[in-house]
């Protein structure tokens, strides 16, 4: 029985040494943040913020908020003193702005266990309405910390510290304060958050934030460009290319006059089936007739399938909208050159190998409409910059005879004759 005395008072006076080496360590971190040590004050205190046996864990917490606070506070003071001076003297800014970051998250820390409910299930909040006093307009520090990281390059701590702003209305420290203050800097904020993540290929923050930034009205074209960039590289299945590509046709739609979601539709529609980007084509077409990009995807299309009068046809579209788009004017003329070909091969008599005057003469008229497209080609891209269009050129002259006309791209080119 004595032993089990003798063990239970060893074990209890273990308990409270330990308990007492925290309570020292707590004093003795106050009196090195009131020295204005707080860099050491800060490392005496540590081990008792984790500590199960530091029994005040809100008292603790927030005695970290005020060390941080105080060296933020500390270096803000001394580079003010040093601006209206004009003391050219070195200051820490990068320490100041991490100590302004933790003092707010030892804030939040000290609230989660200020408002756990004692032994008898009663909640006795002691630090909330003084952190509701002197963190209110704290927020504007959070911004600026947050540019500082970003000039530094230090982008997640940007990210990171700019979304502390932007969700410190909702904590449970301010989200019932009715007389919060109106935050100046929230709608650029959201947008540097989202746009952020997204060049970090954090997709799934860059979604929330611009749909956040989406739902402010002069926002909304910013918005969608990050959402529809980040939903593009966050596609794993059909049903998420579904939803990406059902976003850009409504946006293409309510912006007929801006070229970017049409040129993301064309983007996803060149990863698809022929098929699929044909009757992707053809609603552009119906929604957009004076879309010439649109008749000439369709006449590539076309083309592609070897259909040489539908591309024709399309790219005829295209050349009414702008007569002289130069790879349209060519395409016509490769494409009726194609059909001559092909015209050709099918007009053949099997056993000459050759064509009556009647049959020559309908191939030689879709040869003199391939000719007039690829020699108004030649006026508008005399240096072939945008076309090559000197070889089908020389071979349409050849097919219907004319060495005059030959002889000319002869001398440009002597590498026609071979």
């Amino acid at each position: 029985m004595k032993m089990k005395k003798f063990l239970m008072w060893a074990l209890m006076a273990a308990t409270a040494t330990t308990t007492f080496a925290q309570d020292a360590t707590v004093k003795e971190a106050k009196k090195l943040m009131g020295k204005g040590e707080f860099d050491a004050a800060a490392k005496m205190l540590a081990p008792a913020l984790t500590s199960s046996e530091t029994l005040n864990k809100a008292a603790a917490w927030n005695l970290q908020s005020e060390i941080m606070y105080g060296k933020y506070n500390a270096i803000s003071t001394k580079q003010m003193e040093n601006q209206v001076k004009k003391i050219d003297e070195a200051t820490d800014t990068m320490g100041m702005y991490k100590a302004a970051v933790a003092a707010w998250d030892a804030v939040l820390k000290c609230d989660e266990f200020d408002q756990l409910p004692d032994a008898k299930g009663k909640v006795k909040a002691k630090f909330r309405t003084p952190a509701q006093t002197k963190y209110k307009n704290f927020g504007v520090t959070l911004v600026q910390a947050g540019q500082f990281f970003y000039q530094k390059k230090e982008n997640q701590s940007a990210i990171s510290t700019w979304r502390k702003y932007l969700e410190m209305k909702e904590t449970p420290i301010f989200k019932e304060v009715a007389d919060f203050p109106k935050d100046p800097f929230y709608d650029d904020i959201v947008y540097y958050v989202a746009f952020l993540a997204y060049q970090e290929k954090d997709y799934d923050s860059a979604i929330k934030y611009a749909q956040k930034l989406a739902a402010i009205p002069d926002k909304a074209d910013e918005a969608n460009e990050i959402l529809l960039f980040a939903k593009k590289e966050t596609l794993k299945t059909k049903a998420d290319s579904l939803e990406y590509v059902g976003m850009v046709k409504d946006l293409h739609k309510a912006n007929l006059e801006s070229e970017r979601y049409f040129n993301l539709l064309v983007d996803y529609y060149n990863h698809v089936s022929p098929a699929e980007k044909l009757a992707w084509v053809e609603e552009e077409i119906a929604l957009a007739p004076q879309n010439k990009m649109a008749w000439a995807i369709k006449g590539e299309a076309m083309m592609n399938a070897e259909k040489w009068d539908d591309a024709v046809a399309a790219f005829k579209k295209a050349i009414e909208i702008d007569p002289e788009w130069v790879p349209c004017l060519f395409n016509t003329g490769i494409c009726l050159n194609s059909k001559a070909i092909a015209l050709n091969d099918q007009l053949m008599d099997k056993k000459t190998m050759g064509l009556t005057n009647e049959n020559a003469e309908k191939v030689k008229a879709v040869l003199r409409d391939a000719q007039v497209y690829l020699e108004k080609t030649r006026e508008l891209d005399p240096d072939q910059l945008q076309t090559k269009w000197g070889y089908p050129l020389y071979r349409i002259y050849y097919s219907l005879g004319n060495k005059e006309k030959m002889a000319e791209l002869e001398a440009v080119d002597p590498s026609l004759k071979n």
